[in-house]
């Protein structure tokens, strides 16, 4: 999912009278890099035994079956989550407070990335690809709204903080156009650290191929620190601080419960957070501890080319953390519950109501219909 940069058409023809190898496919490999290669089931002439053929093709049956079990379970959970925080915010807007404004934000950057993920996931040959303009378009817009996604994460719990810790000091700066021009500042940040790889492209010739991507050893460093790193340990320090805050505090007895909800939400937002993030950071810092062969083409040094079922796994749970999202900061808020029950309300009690001017409306009709069928039988 991390890609920094596109794949170009070779402009090196193939001699009159020769085959040509299919063509090379995108790939993001644990570093980050944007380059085609070839992947799924692969020919048998590319491996030296039947039994390289066939664990190949096993390895791209588990992958279907990870992707199905996540387009059934988790791809919902993320898009109809999303959906439901942006419209029943926006339905509500009046209402709208500085945390929902991060929500509507956070919940927009998901969405999107969600439903990028359908695509990623299934596309196993990765054959969607072919042009190099929508080829470089998927890279930027999944990096986009990943890095949004994260910002947007690690801001909201840098507010929650400050909410919590020092909400007299910062009741004048935490208004509604401060929290608005943060956002846009969030949207900025990712746009800028996307555009990064994109300003150390190389091109590189192979026999069969034409590679165009970032130098893995100059960049990656930087997106594994700003895409987990930072974010991560600004997160942790943040709901550290928040607890104790909370267990330090003392109040009345009615707050406890309160309290206890608000740590165990603390603790599942780090831990997912963690669990997701924490297998592809880990894939790409192996990669970039790799010494690279001499010699040999930046694109056939890929660790995910060597193990490209660990690198599917590795995208299905950073994906996840877009799908779990609203289960954790909406679901679990007793803010947007109230609002999602209010909103459920008045729908059902307009659909009540267009059941009853229905019925109203289908016992006048008959009436009037054979009225007027009357009145033309008798002209007729």
């Amino acid at each position: 999912t991390r890609a920094s940069g596109s794949p170009v058409a070779n402009p090196r023809a193939p001699r009159e009278g020769t085959r040509r190898e299919p063509r090379a496919r995108r790939h993001g490999d644990a570093a980050g890099r944007l380059q085609r290669q070839p992947r799924g089931p692969r020919p048998a002439r590319a491996l030296a035994n039947g039994s390289g053929v066939l664990w190949e093709q096993q390895q791209y049956a588990i992958g279907l079956f990870l992707s199905c079990l996540y387009t059934v379970f988790l791809f919902p959970i993320g898009f109809v989550g999303n959906i439901l925080i942006l419209v029943v915010n926006i339905r509500f807007r009046e209402r709208m407070t500085v945390p929902d404004l991060y929500f509507i934000n956070l919940a927009a950057a998901d969405l999107i990335l969600v439903a990028d993920s359908l695509i990623e996931v299934f596309n196993l040959d990765e054959q969607y690809y072919d042009l190099t303009v929508l080829c470089t378009f998927m890279s930027l817009f999944l990096q986009i709204n990943m890095y949004s996604s994260v910002f947007f994460l690690t801001w909201m719990s840098f507010d929650r903080y400050l909410a919590l810790a020092k909400a007299m000091r910062c009741s004048l700066f935490r208004t509604k156009p401060r929290a608005r021009l943060s956002c846009g500042l969030i949207w900025m940040a990712s746009v800028s650290a996307t555009l990064v790889p994109f300003t150390a492209v190389q091109l590189q010739h192979t026999e069969e191929a034409c590679f165009c991507f970032a130098d893995v050893r100059e960049v990656q460093w930087l997106e594994v620190t700003l895409g987990f790193v930072v974010p991560f340990a600004v997160i942790g320090l943040c709901y550290s601080l928040i607890a104790r805050v909370l267990v330090s505090a003392q109040g009345h007895r009615d707050l406890r419960p309160r309290r206890q909800k608000a740590l165990r939400m603390i603790f599942a937002v780090v831990l997912v957070f963690f669990i997701c993030w924490l297998p592809e950071n880990v894939f790409i810092s192996v990669h970039l501890l790799q010494r690279p062969q001499p010699g040999a083409a930046p694109c056939q040094q890929s660790f995910r080319h060597a193990y490209p079922l660990t690198g599917h796994i590795v995208n299905l749970a950073a994906f996840s953390n877009s799908c779990l999202n609203p289960l954790i900061y909406g679901f679990l808020g007793e803010t947007f519950r109230d609002k999602l029950r209010l909103y459920v309300e008045q729908k059902t009690s307009v659909s009540a109501l267009s059941r009853v001017c229905h019925a109203a409306l289908k016992a006048v009709v008959p009436d009037s219909t054979e009225q007027s069928e009357v009145k033309f039988s008798s002209t007729v």
